[in-house]
């Protein structure tokens, strides 16, 4: 019964964090989305915050969406079912395509297409064309429904 009222707990604090961000602070939040309170959103320009649906931004990731020195407020996007890693960081006028999974501590200096896996500093595709359901997971995938990549099939 606790771990009930806990979860549903959980799922309220989060709808009013969502909430919040959406109509004080203007940014565009999907439904379903889970950002961590540890996150850090860019509330210089927080317009420019776009996240799509059933994303989650987990804690010490960075979204920037100004530069201060070069003067610029660009918006900053970001697709569904994505997963961003804990200390991960998107600079400004990113793009991030739907069903991308962003490595732990990565630097995300330009655009990353879909169903893309990326990581590093500057952040570069390691694998492309992956499957992922919501919050970018991939574990719950039978094997025959991941993606067969040309690096595993030469091997």
């Amino acid at each position: 019964m606790l771990a009930r009222i806990r979860t549903q707990l959980y799922v309220a604090r989060q709808v009013f964090y969502r909430t919040w961000l959406r109509r004080v602070w203007g940014m565009t939040i999907g439904e379903g989305v889970r950002i961590s309170r540890k996150a850090n959103l860019d509330y210089t320009h927080p317009k420019g915050v776009h996240i799509g649906e059933y994303t989650i931004v987990t804690p010490g990731v960075h979204i920037f969406t100004h530069d201060f020195v070069r003067r610029v407020h660009v918006s900053t996007y970001i697709g569904s079912n994505c997963f961003l890693g804990a200390g991960s960081i998107i600079l400004p006028g990113v793009t991030i395509g739907d069903h991308c999974v962003i490595a732990a501590g990565s630097v995300v200096t330009a655009d990353v297409p879909s169903r893309s896996v990326v990581g590093g500093n500057p952040a570069k595709v390691l694998k492309s064309n992956i499957k992922t359901g919501p919050y970018g997971i991939m574990g719950n995938l039978q094997p025959h429904e991941l993606a067969v990549f040309e690096d595993d099939a030469q091997s």
